[in-house]
């Protein structure tokens, strides 16, 4: 398949988790012209990559400089999703960043001439949680729950006007969780225990199915879409390609860790019950219900598979010389 005529690429978040990943992933196949968008101006430098100021992302952001010259953007800078969010109106400062500060880059983005913006969502658009056996595809209607969940549709959804209106092409990429070396919040927690070999009461959850993508997997669909054609004005789920209940992660965590995992079986209702008392039943949601993705729109659209299984991803999201 012939790549698109890209040359230079802008990616914001750089320094973020995911953002800090990817620059790596294109300084390193060193085919285009690398632009980095950052909070503030300073003398470190990342490879060969030019760094320009924008300052906070929001409605009143100037990109003017930043998308000068630019064919693609990569938009990987977000408000992240916040377990215990203490800002007074959370949908508001979610909207500012991750809806109008993302519609203005796309708008100037396409004063700018550029060919094609890449805007990484979240499968959190669809729901919190999915049937057994019916994962999410991407033709299913939004129902996003939650200020971040809302933030990412309603940007979409500007993304796609503005799609309509400039003629750039918008490719919209929804990833579940996503983990690596350091990644934050239950994740993080999850690993921590494992390595640690606490002894963890979840060995009953074994009939959950949740979708993960590990960052390597998520930089390599990210490239593929910058590079080809047919990722044309559409938008993509992606994942590892499985589905595993929450004990066959800590499963796995464990075998990664080269660690013996102690699961105890208690039974759901005792943990709901608890989860209530201590505030925790968000936590607990997420490892007791499915969040399914179905991923086959990737592989036939753009003949993608996961270079990376999940065992491979989550030896990596361990491996200390990189989680350092």
């Amino acid at each position: 398949m012939k790549d698109l005529a890209l040359t230079t690429v802008l990616l914001t978040g750089a320094t973020g988790f995911l953002g800090g990943a990817l620059v790596g992933q294109l300084l390193q196949i060193g085919q285009y012209r690398t632009r980095l968008a950052v909070r503030a101006p300073d003398k470190s430098t990342i490879g060969q990559a030019q760094r320009i100021a924008v300052g906070s992302i929001g409605s009143q952001t100037d990109w003017t400089a930043a998308v000068e010259n630019v064919d693609c953007v990569i938009h990987c800078a977000a408000r992240a999703h916040i377990m215990s969010d203490k800002d007074t109106d959370p949908l508001e400062a979610y909207r500012e960043v991750n809806t109008r500060g993302t519609l203005r880059l796309a708008r100037q983005s396409a004063d700018a001439g550029c060919k094609r913006f890449i805007y990484i969502s979240s499968a959190k658009v669809h729901g919190e949680q999915t049937l057994a056996g019916t994962p999410f595809s991407e033709a299913m209607p939004l129902a996003p729950l939650g200020s971040y969940a809302l933030s990412k549709a309603e940007a979409e959804a500007g993304l796609a006007d503005i799609s309509k209106e400039s003629g750039m092409d918008i490719v919209i990429i929804r990833p579940p969780l996503i983990y690596g070396p350091g990644v934050k919040a239950n994740f993080a927690s999850l690993t921590k225990s494992v390595r640690l070999g606490i002894p963890l009461p979840l060995g009953a959850i074994t009939s959950n199915r949740r979708s993960f993508v590990g960052i390597r997997n998520l930089c390599d669909f990210i490239l593929v879409c910058l590079r080809y054609p047919n990722a044309l004005n559409d938008t993509f789920l992606v994942s590892d390609g499985c589905y595993v209940s929450t004990v066959h992660l800590l499963k796995q965590l464990a075998t990664a860790a080269n660690k013996r995992m102690w699961l105890i079986p208690v039974p759901l209702a005792l943990l709901e019950a608890g989860a209530r008392v201590m505030g925790k039943q968000s936590v607990l949601d997420r490892l007791t219900e499915s969040f399914e993705l179905n991923v086959s729109k990737a592989t036939e659209i753009l003949g993608w598979h996961p270079p990376y299984s999940m065992r491979e991803e989550l030896e990596f999201a361990l491996d200390a010389k990189h989680s350092a």
